[in-house]
């Protein structure tokens, strides 16, 4: 009974804690990424080391792993989708290969919540391009697109989903808790800007 939730979990853990941005930036010979910039190891810290394709990459398979993991878990049982997305999303932010110490998991999430809920996902991308372009805020874009999820699912009335989209958010909030407090004291860069994130 609890064999297959649990492989889904397991499954998407594994899928989301491979680190493509460490990954491609090593074997391009960018050397650890954990070492520039901010030492995050998603997109915005891929693009700050200034190869904007790596970039892209590295958010589009970021994005396509929580979307591989819900789809593909979907094919054996729709229920599994949901686990096998947030396993995903939590295995992109604790990675056991990093020691635990992973991204931020918004690319991450708007692949599961694109895969989970398609309007959601598009309102999640919008909230996040435009977000972007207003401010220029990486962190910003990233929170206000993951604060987006739960409301998108009450206002399409996926109700059952809300809970764990409000969790999946506030962690989102957690792991950009350095941003918030650059932020407030006026020092968070813009995207473009070289100084660390």
């Amino acid at each position: 009974m609890w064999v297959e939730p649990i492989l889904a979990l397991l499954f998407g853990y594994l899928l989301g804690s491979i680190p493509f941005g460490l990954l491609l930036t090593r074997a391009t010979g960018g050397g650890d990424l954990r070492k520039t910039g901010s030492g995050n190891i998603g997109a915005t810290n891929v693009l700050r080391s200034g190869n904007k394709g790596l970039a892209a990459l590295t958010l589009l398979l970021d994005m396509g792993k929580g979307f591989a993991a819900v789809y593909l878990a979907m094919q054996i049982s729709g229920g599994l989708g949901v686990l096998a997305g947030l396993g995903a999303f939590l295995g992109h932010l604790y990675p056991v290969w990093l020691r635990f110490k992973g991204g931020k998991g918004v690319a991450t999430l708007l692949g599961v919540v694109t895969a989970l809920i398609p309007a959601a996902g598009l309102i999640f991308a919008v909230t996040w391009l435009g977000s972007l372009a207003l401010w220029r805020y990486s962190s910003v874009g990233g929170m206000l697109a993951a604060i987006s999820v739960p409301i998108a699912a009450f206002v399409l009335g996926e109700s059952g989903m809300i809970p764990m989209f409000v969790g999946l958010a506030l962690l989102v909030l957690w792991k950009h808790r350095s941003n918030i407090e650059r932020l407030i004291a006026g020092e968070e860069p813009k995207i473009g800007a070289s100084k660390k994130v």
